[in-house]
This record gives C-alpha cells, structure tokens and sequence, in this order.
C-alpha cells in the first residue's frame, strides 16, 4: 500500500514536471498556434496565470485577424482574475473600442467597471479610482439598464460613494480637530449640500455646531456677538433635525453656556459704549 502511494506521487510529479516543461517550451519558443491553444486550455481550466503569460505572446501576432475579438477579451478576463486591475481595466476599454459591436460588449464594460472598482483605496486615500469607478458603473448602468449585473452595480456604486462621502467627511472634521472652525464649518456646509441624504448628517450638524462653539467663545469682541448667535442658530437646526438624538444633552448644555456668553457679551459691550459716550 505504501508502495502504490509512493508510486502514485512520483507519477504525479513527473506528469507535473514534464506539463510544466512543456508549458515553457511553448511559452519562450513555441510557434503561436500552439501558444493560442495552450492559452486557451489554461483558460478553460481556470489557470489565469500562465494563460495570461501565453496570450501577452499571442495577441500582437493576432492583430487585424478574425481571432484577435476572443484573444483579447480572454486575455482581459485573465488580467482581471490574476488582480492585474490597472492592466485589465486598459485591455477590456480597448476590447471594447476595438470591438464595439462583439457579442461580449455589455461583459467588458462591466468587467472594466469592476476593475476600477478594486483599484479604489480607502477613503483615507486619494479617490481618483473611485470616481472613475463610479463614472464606468454608471455609464454601465445607464447602458445596460435590463443587465442581471445592475443590482451588483448598483451596490458597488452605493459602496463608492459612500467612500467619498467618508473622504469629505473627514477632512471637515479634521479642520475641526486642527482648530481652524471657519474652514470646518465652511467644509461641514458644503458637505451637507453635496450629500444631501447622507448618513453622517447628525455627525457633520454635530461637529458643526462643535466648531461655531468654539469660534465664538473664543471669537474677538467685535466679531464675538454674531458668532454667539450662529452658533446657537446651528444647535437649533440640530435639535429641530434630530430631536431624539444621543447627542442632544450634551449640546444642550454647550448652548446654555454659549446664551451666558452671549449675555456677558452684550453687557460688557453695552458698558463699553457707555463710557465712550
């Protein structure tokens, strides 16, 4: 019994080994037919790595050839499942320029769709992918609108975009975390308008409010009164927006103490009047 396992994984190993001898021999030196036929049974069989290999040989050599539509769309394919995305997305856009009226169009947009979809980083991260990945989605999905890919489309473009607006996010917050409250709350501002119906809209009001708090009762006298007063105006857009809120008693607090500067303030100026007068 030993014997017969021994023998059956030497044989396994020599069959590897002369498969894998093979499939250099064709890669470095064989003539392209037989690239093209061994390309396509790795692809058949889902070895994406070595049919990539032997298709970055073969498609120049079918240029202006009938072969080139399943050539190139095959070796795209391959790109996307070895995580090449930066080279699958190029291949499949040129698929689809070079082959605009292939059986496998609506395939490659999607397919090149997809790929800028995983070259999106983090929000934290510059967003140029993302945004070209929302652009090639939604120019799938304005295409393609009976596709049985828009649902999966649509769940990658809510995903993106909910990227960006994290992104935004957090740049208005970090101005607030960094003391420049003019710049938060000018952020804040255009964030909200932006992402109208964005689920961060309690956290960018709260941190709103945070940032007219503290520039106006550390504002300068002359500007201090206004400020006061913006800032209140901010807690009551909150109050009136998210009434239940978690966050309520602690702003409601900050409030009362911005009307008790508010008061001081309009006493120490009304007594700074008096007695220039």
């Amino acid at each position: 019994m030993h014997l017969l396992k021994r023998y059956s994984a030497v044989l396994f190993v020599t069959i590897l080994f002369s498969a894998c001898s093979e499939y250099q021999k064709v890669l470095n030196k064989g003539p392209v037919d037989k690239q093209y036929k061994m390309a396509s049974d790795y692809y058949d069989a889902g070895d994406y790595r070595r049919a990539a290999n032997l298709f970055e040989k073969v498609v120049p050599q079918y240029a202006g050839k009938p072969q080139l539509e399943r050539i190139q769309y095959m070796y795209s394919d391959c790109l996307f499942h070895t995580k090449q995305y930066e080279s699958a997305q190029y291949h499949f856009n040129r698929f689809i320029g070079n082959f605009p009226k292939s059986t496998k169009i609506e395939d490659a947009t999607y397919m090149a769709a997809l790929s800028f979809y995983h070259l999106a980083p983090k929000s934290s991260l510059d967003q140029a992918y993302t945004e070209q990945a929302m652009i090639a989605l939604q120019r799938f999905i304005d295409k393609y609108p009976e596709s049985e890919r828009i649902p999966e489309a649509n769940k990658y473009f809510e995903e993106l975009n909910r990227r960006i607006e994290l992104k935004y996010f957090n740049i208005a917050k970090q101005y607030y975390h960094t003391e420049y409250y003019k710049a938060a709350i000018a952020a804040f501002d255009n964030f909200l308008e932006d992402y109208f119906g964005t689920s961060l809209k309690e956290d960018a009001i709260y941190y709103k409010f945070l940032s007219a708090y503290e520039l106006g009762m550390n504002s300068i006298l002359s500007k201090k009164v206004d400020r006061l007063k913006f800032a209140i105006t901010v807690f009551e857009k909150f109050k009136d927006t998210f009434p239940e809120s978690e966050k309520l008693k602690e702003l409601t607090d900050m409030k009362d103490k911005l009307l008790k500067e508010l008061q001081s303030t309009n006493e120490l100026i009304a007594k700074i009047t008096n007695n220039g007068l």
